[in-house]
């Protein structure tokens, strides 16, 4: 792939990410998509066969950002594993608040849209969630470890809980247009993440 080639195609996944972050998947028409991107719609269909292939794409490459990003707060080695943990979720809720939409996770954007529109796009978005929470475990075992958190049951199993309760809560964030329900869900993982 050419460097212009790859520019387009970042382009237009860039320009995605924003329009989706704002309106949500299937609200984002083809057309106001290519204007916004300045891309022609034969360009279009050279990167993606169709508006479903678009749609992983986009997903793909926010999930292996959004990786890049939970690494550098849950492998940063100047922190210990309780305290990696808690940043993950400060960083969650700065986030889920932040006025510019582009920065809101586009998991708890599109779960509930894109589970009934693509069988595609589901998959890549629970791949996304099983790491996250793959990484959370691996965080809380490593805390468990080293003596900065208190022992658990089953990490796996708070973990999912911790994270779909996160989730949960950023829904009812954005309908209310405030924090509470994210403060709420910090208190609960306070509640639950104890310091050994």
């Amino acid at each position: 792939m050419t460097e212009q080639t790859t520019d387009t195609k970042n382009k237009i996944l860039a320009v995605g990410r924003r329009l989706t972050a704002q309106h949500g998947y299937s609200r984002v028409g083809l057309n106001e998509l290519l204007k916004a991107a300045d891309v022609p719609k034969g360009s279009f269909y050279h990167y993606f066969s169709s508006k479903d292939a678009y749609g992983c794409a986009l997903l793909e490459d926010f999930v292996a950002k959004y990786n890049d990003s939970l690494s550098a707060t849950l492998n940063d080695p100047s922190r210990n594993a309780h305290d990696r943990f808690f940043a993950y979720f400060e960083g969650w809720k700065v986030k889920q608040t932040a006025p510019d939409f582009q920065d809101r996770c586009l998991v708890v954007k599109l779960s509930a849209e894109v589970t009934d529109l693509s069988a595609s796009m589901s998959a890549i978005l629970k791949r996304g969630v099983d790491d996250i929470v793959k990484s959370l475990t691996k965080t809380l075992d490593e805390g468990i470890s080293e003596g900065s958190i208190a022992p658990l049951k089953d990490t796996t199993e708070v973990a999912q809980s911790i994270y779909h309760q996160w989730l949960g809560a950023s829904l009812v964030a954005g309908l209310s247009g405030d924090d509470k329900a994210l403060r709420a869900a910090m208190k609960a993982t306070e509640q639950t993440i104890l310091t050994a």
